[in-house]
């Protein structure tokens, strides 16, 4: 794998400034470098390293629970065997996408985003920077702010307090900072969750610990899929190349979509359909009612996979175990459980959850009053009212996340094109109604996004102001439909005293004042 070496000084102005260079930065970087070849851009990121979540977290298993078809950028097709890759793989993939594109030119690693300030006088944003090299502030201006940030905090897990963990005499680690040097070899591991980390950690570690235990409080729904799509190898051997990757690509896509649709409206169906999978390869008297048998609907959180049903490989061997109980306090051997029992472990693996951030933390004001991220509404899911030349990345929660960055990096491109062919330097979201937002920023119950639902943006039922979790919708709304939207005021920074405004200017309409549009907005 090619080193990543830093763009050079980052410029101190750019067109377009991106925050994150992982899949959505990278993703997004590609459409404004072959779309708009005359827009300048830069990337900045605060981790020394490319690749965002693929390459801060190390543990073992770690890999996509998408398919690569489909988490896969749409401009460069996955075309290895299976559909499921590794951490490493994946990290691989997007090394390659940012040399076969030119994209390391525009990278700028060590900076991490502080502050933005937004100006409707000069139609621009001031970007206050730190390089983490030597702890210089440095700025940025730049018209357009391009959130790629993902909602991980990268500094931390989310780990409960359990009692007693200081008396526990092994090892305990979360899986978003796992040590180099841990060796689970012919050790008692005990891994606390029952979500996609431990469903992916559990048979990494199984056969190599002298036995894993998957603690859990409450069971997950756990889908056991190929990690080989055979009918997508065989369209490959049957089709030329071009038309192979183009039905490839849209097969998975409908399957993902027709999977979502079928466990919403028939979830009882979706649920014996989980359980044929799981028990053709658990044993006959397997308790599966207690420990796969989740008291809500499937999709009310999001699905597990397990590829190849390696975890249900793992228990079916004895090699890994599952324990639905609740923990009382560590012990230094161990957990002891509410039920009395008590679980020997060497090592604890907090597999409890993350901590979410809305756009990294950014401490964001237009025209000197902060931006409360709560107070603001989605606009097509990548734009928010009251900020002005603002959009941002965020993936589907039901389906991979790249499809919703190609998405949204073609909008933003024919967003900047429409400004400029009109002569508009600002774009804002407007929403009079009061009524309008409130709605969750995503659709599920789980846990960690129920602790930030609060700091998050928020959404309305319907039109613009939807955060849709359907690939089909948003295709329509975001390359189909015009990009002028009653709902965006588009305004140019106004002339010098003395000088004529360009013919054309549209006024910005009269306001109702609301919660929804307390943020001064561009002239």
């Amino acid at each position: 794998m090619t080193a990543v070496e830093p763009g050079g000084s980052v410029p101190a102005e750019v067109d377009v400034l991106i925050v994150g260079a992982g899949i959505s930065g990278i993703g997004t970087a590609y459409h404004l470098k072959t779309k708009r070849p005359g827009t300048s851009f830069a990337i900045v990121e605060a981790r020394d390293a490319l690749g965002g979540t693929w390459d801060l977290f190390r543990y073992p298993g770690v890999r996509s629970d998408s398919d690569l078809h489909t988490l896969g950028y749409e401009f460069k097709p996955w075309r290895k065997k299976h559909a499921y890759a590794g951490g490493g793989e994946i990290l691989g993939y997007l090394h390659e996408t940012v040399d076969e594109h030119g994209l390391r030119p525009y990278l700028h690693l060590g900076h991490r985003v502080v502050g933005a300030s937004f100006s409707s006088d000069t139609g621009r944003w001031t970007v206050t920077l730190l390089r983490t090299s030597d702890d210089t502030m440095l700025t940025v201006t730049c018209s357009f702010f391009f959130s790629a940030t993902g909602y991980y905090d990268y500094d931390e897990g989310y780990s409960p307090e359990f009692e007693g963990s200081d008396d526990f005499r092994g090892t305990i680690v979360h899986p978003q900072h796992w040590p180099e040097a841990l060796d689970c070899a012919g050790k008692r591991v005990v891994v606390i969750g029952s979500g996609a980390t431990a469903v992916t950690l559990i048979p990494a570690l199984a056969g190599v610990a002298e036995h894993v235990t998957m603690l859990q409080r409450s069971p997950s729904y756990v889908l056991g899929w190929p990690k080989e799509n055979k009918v997508a190898n065989a369209l490959r051997r049957a089709l030329p190349t071009a038309a192979a990757d183009r039905a490839v690509r849209s097969l998975s896509i409908r399957m993902l979509h027709e999977m979502y649709r079928t466990s919403r409206r028939a979830p009882n169906l979706f649920r014996r359909l989980l359980r044929l999978r799981m028990t053709s390869v658990l044993p006959d008297d397997y308790p599966v009612d207690v420990h796969f048998n989740p008291s809500y609907d499937p999709w009310d959180q999001r699905l597990c996979v397990a590829t190849d049903g390696d975890l249900f490989h793992a228990i079916a061997t004895g090699e890994a175990s599952v324990v639905t109980d609740r923990i009382a306090r560590f012990t230094p051997t161990g957990i002891a459980l509410e039920s009395g029992r008590e679980i020997e472990a060497d090592v604890i693996v907090t597999a409890t959850g993350l901590k979410l951030v809305p756009f990294g933390r950014i401490e964001v004001d237009v025209d000197g009053v902060p931006v409360d991220w709560h107070e603001c509404v989605t606009y097509k899911a990548t734009m928010l009212t009251g900020v002005p030349n603002f959009a941002f990345a965020f993936g589907y929660t039901n389906s991979s996340w790249t499809l919703k960055v190609d998405l949204t990096g073609h909008h933003l491109c024919r967003l900047l094109d429409h400004m400029d062919d009109r002569g508009y330097d600002v774009v804002t979201p407007i929403c009079d109604d009061p009524a309008v937002g409130g709605g969750p920023f995503w659709d599920l119950t789980s846990n960690y996004l129920r602790r930030s639902a609060d700091v998050f943006p928020t959404s309305g039922e319907g039109g613009p102001w939807s955060m849709e979790q359907n690939y089909y919708l948003d295709r329509r709304r975001l390359r189909r439909e015009p990009v002028d939207d009653p709902a965006l005021r588009f305004t140019r920074v106004a002339e010098p005293a003395g000088s004529s405004s360009p013919a054309g200017s549209r006024e910005p309409p009269p306001r109702v004042p609301g919660p929804r549009s307390s943020l001064p907005q561009g002239r």
